[in-house]
């Protein structure tokens, strides 16, 4: 099963780049990008897509990061207070069980 997974994942990613050049061969016309506050120099459209797909995924992953980062936190906060009050119960069900002898 971990080789078709793995056999999987390389043909999605060879299935990606493919389509990436692809599309950059076929979006050859140099496009200047104007921010507002800056313009660049005109470049290919498909660098400009595919640097702006990619800028968004990293973002996106930076902001997923954080919000796992938050929650692995809550999530060990959590587990400790489970422990201490596992431990605290223990202690006081252990003198019940030995005044009921």
């Amino acid at each position: 099963m971990k080789t078709f997974r793995k056999l999987l994942t390389l043909v999605i990613v060879l299935a990606t780049i493919a389509v990436g050049v692809l599309f950059a061969l076929q979006n050859k016309v140099p496009v200047p990008l104007d921010l507002l506050v800056y313009t660049f120099s005109p470049k290919s459209l498909a660098l400009w897509i595919l640097a702006s797909l990619a800028l968004g995924g990293l973002l996106g992953m930076l902001a997923s990061s954080a919000i796992v980062l938050r929650l692995r936190t809550s999530l060990a906060s959590a587990n400790r207070k489970l422990t201490k009050a596992n431990t605290e119960m223990s202690k006081l069900r252990a003198p019940v069980s030995e005044n009921a002898e």
